[in-house]
């Protein structure tokens, strides 16, 4: 077994992968009172969860599930990582940083065909060393799993992390973080956050419940609120997909599509606080938070939390950026 792979029983002395240790301590909660007056908050009102600056391969939240996907790997004896994504996929870029940090081989089943240029993500993807294999017009789970097959044949011991790196699993993360961050702001009213594969607001949800918790759909999943309420039902909640607070009003044309509110809150974002955001995941996550103000769902007085999932590299591989 690898040094990183460490195991503990539970309480039916079933032995359980501990979380590998990639994100370096808690990450910062930082105010954000210009924002907030320009919002109509006050001043104290909102705060940003920092996971962007999670120092692994540019931060982001990955890096938490991958924390747990990879003390699978790892105990498993894998020799490479194997995951598929969109072609500016995070999460396939931290797959690649994280493999390097555990030396491990990446391989990135992205898809479609190769772009004329290399950049965003898949330019820091290339740096980190991943190889990356096009799906063209095949499906991608299917392309991953030729891929798996043609390195097992090679010798190789592939470990493959599902699509967002998300399973009921990985999700544990984010229980985690719910978790850290209620040791910097006890009594948090609401959290926001963007939902793509599902497992960030899933583990959020489990710690802090459904109330708390406002997720903001990307469209990267055809149904976010039955995909967290499975995951949640994985890490043993039982949640009803009609409890959830899921806005699925900000995906507009479609996932890989930049849409004028999300890039409102962008600007917003950067020129009140200097904090920014992309244009997939955290730039939407924006939109809904300014979306929920402007409804009342969201108070003046209560305290509300964003929480940077990070992606910002994802910015400069966008077409419409």
């Amino acid at each position: 077994m690898d040094p990183h792979a460490r195991t503990r029983s539970d309480s039916e002395g079933r032995n359980l992968m501990i979380p590998i240790d990639l994100v370096t301590g808690v990450t910062p909660l930082h105010a954000a009172p210009r924002l907030a007056l320009r919002l109509g908050l006050g001043a104290g009102d909102l705060l940003v969860k920092r996971d962007d600056l999670i120092g692994l391969g540019g931060g982001g939240n990955k890096v938490r599930k991958l924390q747990y996907t990879c003390a699978e790997a790892i105990g498993g004896s894998a020799t490479v990582l194997v995951t598929t994504g969109a072609p500016q996929s995070n999460h396939a870029r931290l797959t690649a940083a994280a493999a390097a940090r555990l030396g491990l081989r990446a391989v990135l089943v992205l898809e479609g065909a190769e772009p004329p240029q290399v950049q965003g993500n898949l330019l820091l993807e290339k740096y980190l060393g991943a190889s990356v294999v096009w799906a063209g017009d095949d499906d991608l789970a299917a392309a991953a799993a030729g891929v798996v097959a043609a390195l097992a044949a090679d010798g190789e011991r592939p470990y493959l992390i599902p699509f967002g790196g998300t399973s009921a699993h990985s999700a544990e993360g984010y229980a985690d973080a719910a978790r850290e961050l209620l040791g910097q702001l006890p009594e948090p009213d609401h959290v926001v956050v963007a939902v793509g594969s599902g497992g960030t607001m899933a583990g959020l949800v489990k710690v802090l419940g459904a109330k708390r918790v406002l997720g903001v759909d990307c469209g990267a999943v055809d149904d976010a609120r039955g995909t967290v309420a499975d995951l949640l039902r994985g890490m043993g909640s039982a949640v009803a997909p009609e409890e959830l607070r899921i806005d699925g009003n900000q995906i507009g044309r479609g996932y890989a599509r930049l849409e004028p509110a999300t890039r409102a809150a962008m600007t917003e974002f950067a020129q009140a606080e200097g904090i920014l955001l992309d244009p997939t995941y955290t730039g939407r996550a924006g939109a809904g938070l300014i979306s929920a103000v402007r409804s009342g769902e969201i108070r003046p007085g209560e305290r509300t939390v964003f929480l940077h999932t990070g992606g910002l590299p994802g910015l400069f591989g966008h077409p419409e950026a």
